[in-house]
Parts: C-alpha cells; sequence; structure tokens
C-alpha cells in the first residue's frame, strides 16, 4: 500500500497522469459514503473483489490522506471548475479534523445475515456464459439446480461448459471425480420455464435488455412458487421497473455475480425500493454459503462498480482527447499504481459498446456534464472498433 501511496506522491509525469485520474474517483467514492448509498466497508470491496484492485478508494484515502486528497482536488478544481472535482463535504471535514474513514466507519460493522428464507432449490434462466456459470456456483456449493434455455442444444451446452470447468478442477487436484460427479448430479435442464415452479430461488440470466426481462418477470410470478425469491443479474436495468411486472414487489432483489462467476468473488445485492429486508439478508448470506462476497446498494444507475468505475475510465479517454498522454502512457501510469491494467486496455477488455452505454446511462441519470461520453469512445463504438472482441479498439489485437 505505501507503494501506492509514494506513487501518487510522485512529481515525474506518470504520477500527475495518476493523480488526475484518480482523485476524482477518489471523490465520487467519497460522495456515495456521504449520501449513505453503500458503507465504507461495501464500497472498498467492491472496488477490490469487483476489479481487482490492491485497496478500495476510501482505504485508499485514508493511506494518502484526506488533507493531501482535498488539496489535489481543490488545484484541479481551480483549473477545470467542474463540480465533479469540488472535494465533497466529508473529505473536507476528515481533512480539518485530522480523521479518516476508517474512524467514521468503526462501530458500524454490521452483524453477520442469515437465512431468512429456507434456500434449498435454485432455478437459473439463461444458458449463456453468466447463466452457466452462476449454475457452476450454486451446483458447487451444494445446491440442486434447475436451469433454463431455448432448446435442449442450449441446455447440454451448459452441462458441457460446467463439465469442462470441473475437469480443470480434477486435473489440478480441487476436485476428485466423485466431487465432479456429484455436482453434475445436482443440474437440471429443461426447456420450459414452468420446471422452476418449486424453486426456493430465481436467478435470471438473460440478455440485458429490459423488454425480454419484464417479459421474464411477468412469467416467474405467475410460475414461481409464494414466497420464492426472483432476483436478476442486471448491471444497468432498473430493480424497481422489473418489480413493478409481479405482484410481489418484495420477494425482487438485484443479485449482480461479476463475470466469470465461478472466479470473481463479489456479487452486489441491489434493494429495490419495495425489496423486503429479510430477503436481501438471505441473499446475502447466500451469497456467502457460496463462497461470495456480498456488498449491498439500492436501485440507482450503477450500482457501486460501474457508477465509480465507468466514469474514471471516461475520463481517461478525455484526459488522452486533451493532449494530456498518449494510450500508452496512461495505461503505464495507472498500472504503477497497481491497478492491473490501464484504464484503455480495460477498456478493449470490457468492450467500448458496453461501456459506451454505461457511460450514457449514467450521464442520463445524474446528469452530471463531466460524464458526457468521451467523443472518441462514440467514433470507436460508431467505427465498430469495440476491443478485444472486434480485434481492435484503443489498441490492435
Amino acid at each position: 500500500m505505501q507503494e501506492i501511496v509514494d506513487r501518487l506522491a510522485g512529481t515525474d509525469r506518470g504520477a500527475e497522469i495518476a493523480r488526475t485520474l484518480i482523485y476524482p474517483y477518489l471523490n465520487h467514492a467519497a460522495s456515495m459514503f456521504e449520501s449513505g448509498y453503500a458503507t465504507a466497508p461495501d464500497i472498498d470491496a467492491a472496488m477490490r473483489f469487483g476489479c481487482g484492485y490492491p485497496i478500495g478508494p476510501l482505504a485508499l484515502i485514508d493511506a494518502v490522506g484526506p488533507a493531501t486528497v482535498v488539496a489535489g482536488l481543490e488545484e484541479m478544481h481551480a483549473r477545470t471548475q467542474d463540480p465533479l472535482h469540488q472535494p465533497t463535504d466529508v473529505l473536507g471535514r476528515l481533512a480539518s479534523e485530522g480523521s479518516t474513514f476508517a474512524d467514521a466507519a468503526s462501530g458500524a460493522e454490521a452483524a453477520a445475515p442469515e437465512m431468512r428464507h429456507e434456500i434449498r432449490t435454485v432455478g437459473v434462466v439463461g444458458t449463456g456464459t453468466m447463466a452457466s456459470g452462476i449454475v457452476e456456483v450454486f451446483a458447487k456449493a451444494g445446491y440442486d439446480v434447475t436451469f433454463v434455455g431455448r432448446s435442449a442444444e442450449k441446455t447440454d451446452g451448459v452441462v458441457a461448459s460446467i463439465t469442462k470447468s470441473l475437469d480443470k478442477a480434477v486435473s489440478r487436484g480441487k476436485l476428485d471425480e466423485d466431487g465432479k460427479a456429484a455436482v453434475l448430479g445436482r443440474l437440471t435442464g429443461a426447456t420450459e420455464r414452468e420446471a422452476l415452479a418449486g424453486v426456493d430461488l430465481v436467478v435470471e440470466g438473460i440478455a440485458e435488455d429490459l423488454e425480454v426481462k419484464k417479459q421474464l418477470f411477468r412469467d416467474l410470478d405467475r410460475i414461481a412458487k409464494p414466497g420464492a425469491i426472483l432476483a436478476t443479474t442486471t448491471s444497468s436495468l432498473s430493480i424497481d421497473t422489473l418489480a413493478g411486472e409481479t405482484g410481489r414487489p418484495a420477494d425482487v432483489v438485484g443479485m449482480h455475480f461479476f463475470n466469470p462467476a465461478p472466479i470473481m468473488k463479489l456479487v452486489e445485492v441491489v434493494s429495490g425500493s419495495d425489496t423486503a429486508a429479510e430477503v436481501a439478508e438471505t441473499v446475502r448470506a447466500l451469497c456467502l454459503a457460496t463462497g461470495k462476497h456480498p456488498v449491498s446498494c439500492t436501485d440507482r444507475a450503477g450500482f457501486i462498480v460501474n457508477a465509480l468505475l465507468f466514469p474514471y475510465l471516461n475520463d481517461a479517454v478525455k484526459l488522452h482527447e486533451a493532449g494530456g498522454g498518449s494510450l500508452d502512457e496512461i495505461d503505464e501510469a495507472l498500472k504503477e499504481t497497481k491497478l492491473p491494467m490501464g484504464p484503455f486496455q480495460l477498456l478493449d477488455v470490457v468492450g467500448n459498446d458496453v461501456s459506451l452505454a454505461i457511460q450514457q446511462t449514467l450521464h442520463d441519470t445524474f446528469e452530471h456534464d463531466g460524464w458526457a461520453p468521451a467523443p472518441t469512445l462514440e467514433k470507436l463504438v460508431a467505427d465498430g472498433r469495440l476491443g478485444r472482441k472486434t480485434k481492435a479498439g484503443f489498441h490492435t489485437y
């Protein structure tokens, strides 16, 4: 951690680039905490487990020193007049008091969540990469899983994908053949949603299309037994909108896994306006039971991770546009602060089309002028340079 602090305190061009991009990200995280949207431990855990960052943003503020971050933001704000660079009140208060976010969060540790609903059987709708990964997560944790696809070919593909994953685990000595057979024995594929009538929890992992998901939730409301929890893995759509398609909004919750689901530990547990507290608590407990790390937030665009990550990535594009550094210079400057990837490398991995859609949603929702999508990002998408999946984006592959 000290290495990161020392790097941000440097006087070279790389350190200046890093501060230009990281300080607004830290300010945004402080604002998220200040608004009560999420707790300090959850904000930090979200970025550590969801992005692979070595340290969460609020812990990084504590390490650098709130006063140092405030001074850096004030200098940026004097130059840019961007309201997003104005230090949040909580940062100013901590700086003046000589306090930290750790101090502010002390004594507020939440009790371990409990299973308020009995979960013995799980349903998953979808057969893509995310849905297959979620099926694997639950089956490995000992739950019987019924998964629904559009054809037997699709459901067979899920079993094949999971079998391949289990074979790798066997070859590495992490699982034996009996364990593999036990996991596969918990899987039941189906081509009709009615097969989900008896499950305790349904997790949908279908296309990120609002109308398609709304129809699914209407079906689940008709099919699922009373008291079943209906969860969506959406990363950008409204929980309330989906819950509104049902007659049981208290049972609808967000359960946002990160890809690949069997590997990534983070799950954002998102409560809609009407989500029952015991439903959200049950899902958090279930995450722990499957080896995941849950963080809690409410139904707001971007949740925690995307809301913090994509404005930072968009800022990197704008910095490049303004002549603040080449693509490689900016990527290397951020990697030198121990981030797993530079911003342009990450944009190309995520997909520039996906990144643009998320940034547009954040801009439309929060109406911060500084979050308007960068023109270069828009042009790359228009030109079909979507990143690694098209072999060309900010970089060429």
